[in-house]
């Protein structure tokens, strides 16, 4: 490929139209926050539009039996207005909605979570290695666009009295597919434009996307569901249309693509001139020139790795099977949560549809301090492998306290919601971000950085496999009692936290052997201390 063509393909026609009305160029920290925020709204959206399945589940497959209505949270009725009209009356006269009403009602619809699930995932291999070698912006802008329109078409089954399965089933397959182009997308942009130092705080509090599209897409889904179910597909659709064009429009997926070199360069050199590129920016010293000089030096020596070579990188496949099994947690409580709570009695009272998709939302507040919390972690200790299985082991007495005293009152609930979403989300949160960054420009690749997306995708994508499984097995065990879903879960996290054994104990070696080597050079401290003075 000749020099500079990813710095001309890639330039976002917003970006050059601010550019010619204000007649000057952002600096490089200005770009910084604008893909943050970009890919922080495109990944919101991308959430916020898988969240409708798990709102409308009690009104598709109603069990009405949940008469005496709760109101959620102590601020009374803030989440809940007119509890018993519209969609809850519709529900109880209507009896749900054909095919997913039956018997197997509730089968049918763990069949279509992981028909979404199951070709996201597969598509995430493909699109990480097409991430890697395509436009990200591009590539980011179209899955956004064909997520929109299939979510869409879901919600349009309703307004077309479609009651076939396999229309249902159909558009969530491709649905998935589309949904597959974000999360290597979104990591590699991410991973083009930061380097390693504080890595896991700053993707820690970028992947609150996760959490904080699970709420839109709650609070979307639930605040036009009295108006028909398929406006809680349809809207939500809508938003990440709106994101997409966003993300065509501002987005610049390369730090060359717009005159900077990445910090994750192949050579020593590149290093030495990022440092100038930046500091010259402060100053406003460097020309346009200049800048393409820099990109086109940078962009020559790009590359795309194989999903093979991507497999060897130390680290890939324990935190891969791990995710396996993590997202295997995380997604059970996102689409079967709010179901949950419909179906559980709270203080001895049952809550609306719509009251426990809202409330649901809790365990994603608590999600966002988790993956804080534990991308902070793993930059202060340095190991994120020990932070990711800590987390694991911790949320397994976080859901049996949520599965045994959950039911006390609604104040209960929340506090072990809240402490179970920390724990569950936190190591999902740090292993798709940080560390398939971490992973993705691993030394092994001689600093490679087109790696970045095949890499997340190889993990995302084993991990979504666990995602798609534990909502179909959730589908089948909830029949049994959730206590059967819970002791699944338990396993889940478990087997997660077993998995990356192997590498805590690799990193708990390293860090005794820096603090013996720290404790040697400080015992020889003293001897050397007049020199080091003589050197100031």
């Amino acid at each position: 490929m000749a020099p500079g063509a990813y710095t001309m393909r890639g330039n976002p026609p917003g970006i050059l139209l601010l550019r010619k009305i204000s007649g000057k160029d952002w600096s490089l920290t200005t770009y910084r926050y604008v893909v943050l925020l970009i890919t922080f709204i495109a990944y919101t959206a991308y959430h916020a539009s898988r969240k409708p399945n798990s709102i409308v589940k009690s009104v598709l497959d109603p069990q009405p039996k949940n008469h005496n209505v709760l109101n959620p949270l102590p601020m009374g009725d803030l989440f809940v207005k007119r509890d018993l009209v519209g969609s809850d009356l519709n529900r109880l006269k209507n009896k749900g909605w054909a095919p997913f009403n039956g018997e197997d009602g509730t089968w049918k619809l763990g069949e279509i979570d992981v028909a979404f699930l199951a070709c996201y995932s597969l598509g995430m291999y493909v699109a990480g290695h097409l991430g890697d070698t395509l436009d990200l912006r591009l590539f980011l802008t179209t899955g956004m666009i064909g997520s929109g329109i299939f979510v869409g078409l879901f919600g349009m089954g309703y307004f077309w009295n479609i009651h076939m399965f396999w229309f249902y089933l159909s558009m969530q397959m491709v649905a998935g597919l589309f949904q597959a182009t974000g999360w290597p997308s979104v990591v590699a942009v991410i991973g083009n434009w930061f380097g390693k130092r504080k890595r896991g705080l700053i993707m820690g509090i970028w992947n609150a996307h996760t959490s904080v599209g699970n709420i839109t897409g709650s609070l979307l889904a639930a605040s036009v569901l009295d108006y028909g179910w398929g406006w809680s597909f349809i809207v939500p659709g809508a938003f990440i249309i709106l994101a997409g064009i966003i993300v065509y429009l501002f987005l610049p997926a390369y730090p060359e693509d717009v005159g900077f070199p990445c910090p994750n360069g192949s050579a020593a050199n590149v290093v030495a001139v990022h440092n100038d590129v930046e500091a010259q920016t402060r100053k406003g010293a460097m020309d346009e020139g200049e800048e393409n000089s820099v990109a086109q030096c940078v962009s020559a020596n790009r590359k795309s790795v194989g999903l093979l070579q991507a497999c060897l990188i130390p680290g890939v496949i324990p935190f891969a099977f791990c995710l396996f099994f993590a997202k295997l947690v995380a997604y059970t409580f996102l689409y079967w949560l709010p179901f949950y709570l419909s179906q559980t009695a709270i203080g001895g009272e049952y809550m609306s549809v719509k009251s426990a998709g809202n409330f649901s939302t809790l365990f994603d507040v608590g999600g966002i301090v988790g993956g804080i919390l534990a991308g902070y972690l793993s930059d202060k200790l340095r190991a994120r492998a020990t932070t990711a299985a800590s987390f694991m082991y911790a949320a397994i007495p976080s859901m049996l306290l949520y599965r045994f005293y959950g039911n006390i009152s609604k104040t209960v609930n929340i506090v072990l919601m809240m402490i179970a979403g920390l724990f569950i989300n936190g190591p999902y949160a740090l292993i798709t971000t940080a560390v398939s960054a971490d992973l993705g420009t691993h030394s092994s690749l001689r600093g490679d950085s087109r790696a970045l997306a095949t890499v997340t995708a190889i993990i995302d994508g084993t991990g979504s496999l666990g995602a798609a499984l534990g909502p179909l097995l959730t589908g089948f065990l909830s029949t049994e009692g959730w206590d059967a879903v819970f002791a699944m879960l338990v396993v889940g996290a478990l087997t997660a936290g077993l998995l990356l054994s192997r590498l805590v104990i690799t990193e708990i070696r390293e860090s005794t052997c820096k603090q013996m080597l720290n404790g040697e050079h400080n015992a020889g401290a003293p001897t050397s201390q007049p020199l080091l003075s003589d050197q100031r």
